[in-house]
């Protein structure tokens, strides 16, 4: 089944609103995706809505994410890491 990104804001709090406000505020062309596999199978509809409400193109990691600590090298303006648990 796949699940609405309504329904996935809902499960996992992904903040949508917040990151498309910072990519707008920031004025960034390009952005990487980062996700825990539990989330990957939905990483396109989540990186097509940012895109649709951005001017920036958003690229998905798909290799492994240890935690946030586990940031790639790209030459990506931003990268958001969705996750588990804040990082404080």
């Amino acid at each position: 089944m796949v699940e609405t990104l309504e329904n996935l804001q809902k499960m996992y709090d992904l903040e949508l609103d917040k990151v498309i406000d910072e990519i707008k505020s920031k004025k960034v062309k390009t952005v990487l995706l980062q996700f825990p596999d539990g989330l990957k199978p939905h990483a396109t509809q989540i990186a097509e809505h940012i895109e649709k409400n951005t001017e920036a193109m958003v690229s998905i990691r798909l290799g492994d994410c240890f935690g946030a600590c586990d940031t790639p090298q790209t030459s990506a303006e931003l990268i958001i890491q969705f996750g588990h648990a804040p990082w404080i």
